[in-house]
């Protein structure tokens, strides 16, 4: 499968948290995706930039928090993650990157 610009834009970064490192036992990994991307194009996109086979793709939106900024309220932007688990015998270095 080729690689196409379009599979960047799908896939903003990797999620590295003390959760995303533990669903990291079942083969599974995090990603922020972008808000329009649907699962199909996300399961797309891993395979051709990281070369593996995936199993399944779970997504959640994380609703921005208002927080205060120099005493000023303000809102944190919406955030959508992608819990990305692999086949058997495959696995992605998230630390080197894109």
């Amino acid at each position: 499968m080729s690689v196409k610009p379009e599979h960047y834009d799908v896939i903003v970064k990797p999620v590295i948290t003390e959760k995303a490192t533990l669903v990291g036992d079942a083969n599974a990994y995090v990603f922020q995706v972008a808000k329009d991307s649907t699962k199909p194009a996300i399961k797309e996109a891993v395979e051709a930039l990281f070369n593996v086979k995936v199993k399944a793709v779970n997504t959640t939106i994380t609703k921005g928090k208002t927080k205060r900024f120099r005493g000023r309220p303000g809102v944190r932007s919406d955030v959508k993650k992608a819990y990305v688990t692999l086949e058997a015998g495959n696995s992605i270095d998230v630390s080197t990157g894109l």
